[in-house]
């Protein structure tokens, strides 16, 4: 006789997520080495922010490469703590918010369109980064640990639209109808990050965004090697085969790499464990042609 499988009751699925959940958390603190405190206040959001950024690269290897980017809390949490690989926006902070929402923050997702290095005039770009708003004693914190090499390395705050210095550069988020452009001044200069959309938008969006960084022609990711870390000292950005350091007191480095160099940084500065595939992509890189 076949008997027909019975549903779990309510409180046993839900015994079952919080058992995900603390299984989750702990490894996600061990891999981006963080030992403090576990309470949902500014300092510690702070703290997290900084640890992450400084232990899980930005890259987009598995775009360049065609693997693909599965944006699901299940391959990220495989790809991100298990491998101990990279990521970008919708990998990085798609974990982020699920660490900051198992310690109790009241965080939710925005999405936005990438302004980086862009004219003020130049046409709409996709919406396809995704940032955090955390609240806070009631007070609303922009807290992204996914934009690569000008990525915010502290929490910003979302109603003051004064310059707000960082150990690297300072930030500025400005209030522009239903939207928040926030900028950061490079080299003496207010440059644009992105615009980002003041309500949450459903799960679809990251998954279109997600499909056009990572799949779409015309997406940089396909045809640039791109990684970048932050710490509290310094600023690593690779571009193809161009390495940039910028040093938190203001010094400069670039430097261009072959084949071989690229691999070796990609692992001692960017802590990537170099796949043996990555190797086609890493060659192009080297004989790259970098434009500004």
């Amino acid at each position: 006789m076949l008997h027909q499988p019975t549903a779990a009751p309510p409180d046993t699925d839900q015994a079952g997520a919080e058992t995900a959940a603390e299984a989750f958390l702990p490894r996600y603190l061990a891999r981006i080495g963080y030992r403090g405190a576990l309470v949902p206040t500014l300092d510690v959001l702070a703290a997290l922010q900084a640890a992450h950024i400084a232990a899980i690269p930005f890259e987009a290897i598995d775009a360049l490469t065609g693997a693909g980017v599965d944006i699901g809390a299940a391959a990220v949490e495989a790809k991100l703590i298990g491998q101990r690989r990279g990521g970008y926006c919708f990998e990085q902070n798609g974990l982020f918010l699920r660490a900051l929402r198992v310690i109790g923050f009241d965080a939710e997702g925005l999405i936005g369109r990438v302004r980086w290095m862009l004219p003020d005039d130049a046409p709409p770009t996709p919406r396809s980064h995704m940032v955090l708003r955390v609240r806070i004693d009631g007070r609303a914190w922009l807290a992204d640990v996914g934009f690569g090499a000008a990525v915010p390395p502290q929490p910003l705050a979302m109603d003051d639209e004064t310059p707000q210095p960082t150990r690297h550069e300072s930030y500025r988020i400005v209030r522009q109808g239903a939207e928040w452009q926030v900028a950061a001044l490079v080299e003496s200069e207010w440059r644009t990050l992105y615009r980002i959309e003041d309500a949450p938008p459903p799960t679809i969006d990251y998954e279109v965004g997600n499909w056009y960084t990572s799949a779409h022609p015309d997406s940089h990711f396909r045809h640039q090697l791109i990684a970048a870390r932050t710490t509290a000292e310094a600023r690593y950005g690779l571009r193809d085969n161009r390495l940039t350091t910028r040093l938190a007191d203001g010094r400069i480095d670039r430097r261009y790499l072959t084949a071989d160099e690229i691999e070796r940084v990609l692992a001692e500065i960017f802590l990537l464990p170099v796949a043996r595939h990555w190797r086609p992509a890493i060659e192009r890189a080297a004989t790259a042609e970098i434009a500004g």
